[in-house]
Parts: C-alpha cells; sequence; structure tokens
C-alpha cells in the first residue's frame, strides 16, 4: 500500500514538473513584441553612436587631443560588445541599418519589421548627436567624412564597401553558426569593429553604418561625403549575403533567432 502511495505522489509531481516545464517552455519561446525591439534598437543605436561620434567631439571641445586615434576605435567595439551581451536577445541588436537588410536579404528577419528598425536607429543615432551637440557643440567633430586628398571621396567609398562586407560577413556567419558559437559572437563583432577601426579610419572614419555617420551630419548640418556612407555599406551589405549563401546555403532556425533576438515572452 504504501509502495502505490509512493508511486502515486511520484507520477503527480511528475505531472506537475511537466505541466510546470510546458509553461516555462511556453512562456521562454515566445518573441518579444515589436515595440519593445524598437526601444532597444533606438537605445542600442544611441550608445553607439555617442560613444562612437563622442571621441572627437570631446577632443576637439577640451583640446589637445587626450583621447587617442586607438581608443577612439576600441571604445565603439566594446561597446558593441558589451550590448550583445546584454541586449542582443532582445532585438538582435542591429544598431546598424546595413545589418538589418542584410537580414532581411538572408530572408531571416520580417520585411515589415524592416522600417520600424530603420527608423529607430536613425532616431537614436540623431538622438545621440542632439545630446552631443548640447553638452559640447560642434558635434561635426564627431562625423566621418572621406579623407581630404584627391579622389577620397571614392577611396573612402570603396573602404566602406570592403569594411562593411568583413563585417557582416561576420555577423551572418556568427548567427548561421550560433549554437555552436553562442554568446562567443559578442566577442567577433565586437573585436571586429574595433580591427577594422584601427586600420581604416584614417581613410573614411570606418563607419561602415549608416546610421552613425548620418546621425551627426543631420545635426551637423554636414554632408560632407554623405552618400559615401550610405552607398558603401549597403554595397558591402549585398556582398555578405551572396558570401554567406554560397558558403552556408540556405538559413536556420537558429540564424533567424540570432536576426530576430532570443526568444523570450510576447504579449498575451
Amino acid at each position: 500500500m504504501t509502495e502505490v502511495t509512493g508511486n502515486a505522489d511520484q507520477q503527480r509531481a511528475d505531472a506537475v514538473r511537466r505541466r510546470y516545464l510546458i509553461r516555462f517552455e511556453e512562456d521562454t519561446l515566445r518573441q518579444r513584441p515589436l515595440w519593445i525591439r524598437v526601444i532597444i534598437e533606438f537605445i542600442g543605436t544611441f550608445v553607439l553612436v555617442t560613444v562612437a561620434a563622442g571621441s572627437g567631439v570631446i577632443n576637439q571641445y577640451v583640446g589637445g587631443g587626450p583621447i587617442s586615434r586607438t581608443a577612439a576605435v576600441i571604445a565603439p567595439g566594446a561597446a558593441v560588445m558589451a550590448m550583445i551581451y546584454a541586449w542582443g536577445p532582445l532585438s538582435g541588436l542591429h544598431i546598424n541599418p546595413a545589418v538589418t537588410f542584410a537580414f532581411a536579404g538572408r530572408r531571416v528577419f520580417p520585411m515589415s519589421w524592416i522600417l520600424p528598425y530603420l527608423a529607430a536607429q536613425l532616431a537614436g543615432a540623431v538622438g545621440a548627436a542632439l545630446l552631443l551637440q548640447l553638452l559640447f557643440g560642434d558635434v561635426s567633430a564627431g562625423g566621418t567624412y572621406p579623407i581630404a586628398k584627391p579622389g577620397g571621396d571614392w577611396r573612402s567609398f570603396i573602404m566602406e564597401i570592403v569594411l562593411t562586407a568583413i563585417l557582416v560577413s561576420i555577423i551572418l556567419n556568427t548567427a548561421t553558426g550560433h549554437r555552436s558559437i553562442g554568446h562567443n559572437a559578442a566577442i567577433a563583432v565586437g573585436a571586429t569593429v574595433a580591427l577594422l577601426g584601427l586600420f581604416a579610419s584614417p581613410i573614411s572614419g570606418a563607419s561602415m553604418n549608416p546610421a552613425r555617420s548620418l546621425g551627426p551630419d543631420i545635426v551637423g548640418n554636414d554632408y560632407t561625403g554623405w552618400w559615401v556612407y550610405i552607398a558603401g555599406p549597403a554595397i558591402g551589405a549585398a556582398i555578405a549575403v551572396v558570401i554567406i549563401a554560397l558558403v552556408r546555403g540556405l538559413p536556420d532556425k537558429q540564424e533567424q533567432e540570432a536576426a530576430q533576438g532570443g526568444a523570450l515572452p510576447l504579449e498575451r
């Protein structure tokens, strides 16, 4: 009799545990609503542009250039790495129109989300530029412009294509290999941003991000070489999509989860 009672108790406990696990999986596998994703894209781009443009603006403000070029290009990479760790599961943390278009090109990102993401990214970039302008003035000092040499526009244009193709290829490959790479994707992407900036920033500013460049341009009303930072990243992202299609084939569920953010609670 005791054995029968024990078995019944065990079965009830197993049933409760199964119901709990089912509820837990349902809660955690639902996606976050779009408005939360848009907020994260706004905040993430705001932080990125504040850090990336802030070094030039602050150097101009205090004089003497206390922030070295090395520090100025490593800081955005470190910021991107930290934000991927913290906020990557919330929206995919694109914070870059080129990345959004690349994931859309891979068909792992809903077309209806493109405009909200782009709007949030541009708003975050403009918001950061406004803050820097309010605090220190001359936000154009934190902009990205083609090198001031003969043919500088075209050299910067080609450089932005190459840099963006490299960066977006890294992002797409870490997304495709999300199961094996996991959180190490943050290190790969953040390090790529920093390393590309270390050698290429004197030519084009190593923007690789239309929002990062357009934010200070709009607030500072200085559109020098603006087309470089729209066309270059767009072409570079398209090249990266072609490369990933050739070497990795069709996307899988893990890539979709990485592109859209982790599976998290949805509005009920």
